[in-house]
């Protein structure tokens, strides 16, 4: 591939590839909404209030020790605050190919943390922070701001600056923000978020009129620009049943083809899509497209395992050794100098119009 620059373009909807059919069917629980009151014990008496206060202490106590509760599978150790909402792991490992991945995207996208039109903004919001590295690089950049970064992991390090916050919490839960925000931003939550359009109304809610939201995420689809990858080649195979699954457990893997329209649908006004090629490797012909190739296939090589073992082994059923082998074969499939892979990512981001009022959202 010759010298191909991002593209700014609408996010239509595509076909997803074929993919093996011998794939368990979801299994789908409905919820119950009603919630039943707990009345005060009368021992309570006239000092419910302290009472509850120290309930309350108790429970928040309860979940700071549940979230770093950490799981294991398969050798990998995998966050516990709502246990198999997210599929890859959190372990050092990971954590160092995130922010492999953070390098990458700012390579990307010429050094820059974001395109969306911000100015001067008070306070900032960083859905899904992983290790928070982005977090602390905006605040950074903006140091008079009130930065706050979550993710359903406490992974985040303790020496941040001065005007960053990290806390546990599940984005997808309903938001209890006591203030909006001036800018929400939010990378790489594929295969983790079940409803999308809700997660984009919540974030027009929560954002202060005039104020702008940027998601940054994949379309996940291997694909080559010379037919080198094969269907049903070991890689190929692997990464479809892997988008496969996903959907059948209602995670859209691949939700940078949608999010202009959920942009759009959520209110935002002034969307604008970004789509560039993430070569997989240094076969590319542009000096800059094969630096980028480097950073992403040291990013999947080193970790390819960790894409799939969770996935796998509660789908398939598949244990670790059968999880290796098929992980074995896609990385020599990866590392043959004639295989010519990428998949594609996209920036988008909106603004909410300054005329907005509290009652349309």
């Amino acid at each position: 591939m010759a010298s191909e620059q991002p593209e700014s373009s609408g996010a239509a909807a595509s076909t997803a590839p074929a993919v093996p059919s011998s794939i368990p069917p979801p299994s789908h629980v409905s919820a119950n909404t009603t919630v039943v009151v707990d009345p005060v014990p009368d021992e309570y008496g006239d000092s419910a209030d302290s009472a509850y206060d120290s309930e309350v202490a108790s429970y928040t106590t309860s979940l700071a020790s549940s979230a770093t509760d950490f799981k294991f599978n398969h050798g990998r150790r995998y966050h516990a605050y709502k246990e198999g909402a997210y599929c890859y792991p959190n372990d050092d490992k990971e954590n160092d190919r995130l922010d492999m991945v953070h390098e990458m995207l700012k390579l990307a996208m010429q050094g820059k943390l974001y395109y969306a039109p911000v100015r001067a903004p008070q306070r900032i919001l960083d859905l899904g922070t992983g290790t928070g590295i982005w977090a602390m690089d905006i605040a950074d950049e903006f140091p008079n701001a009130e930065v706050m970064g979550n993710d359903l992991s406490p992974i985040q390090p303790r020496w941040i600056p001065p005007n960053l916050s990290f806390e546990v919490d599940d984005v997808e839960a309903p938001w209890t923000f006591s203030r909006k925000f001036d800018f929400i931003h939010c990378r790489g939550l594929g295969n983790a978020v079940r409803d999308w359009p809700r997660l984009l109304r919540q974030a027009y809610e929560f954002t202060a009129p005039g104020g702008a939201v940027e998601f940054v995420d994949y379309d996940v689809r291997w694909v080559t620009p010379d037919d080198s990858l094969e269907e049903g080649s070991p890689i190929h195979t692997l990464i479809n049943t892997f988008i496969k699954l996903h959907r059948d457990a209602g995670q859209e893997p691949c939700p940078g083809l949608f999010l202009e329209g959920w942009f759009k649908d959520a209110g935002f006004k002034d969307v604008r899509v970004t789509k560039m090629p993430m070569p997989i490797g240094t076969w590319a012909a542009d000096k800059k497209m094969k630096e980028i190739g480097a950073w992403n296939f040291a990013q999947v090589i080193e970790n390819l395992e960790g894409f799939f073992y969770a996935m796998f082994s509660a789908k398939l059923g598949y244990s670790k050794e059968e999880i290796d082998v098929l992980c074995a074969r896609g990385r020599a499939q990866l590392k043959d100098p004639k295989v010519h892979c990428m998949w594609h990512l996209y920036i988008v981001h909106g603004t909410k119009p300054e005329e907005a009022s509290d009652e349309e959202t």
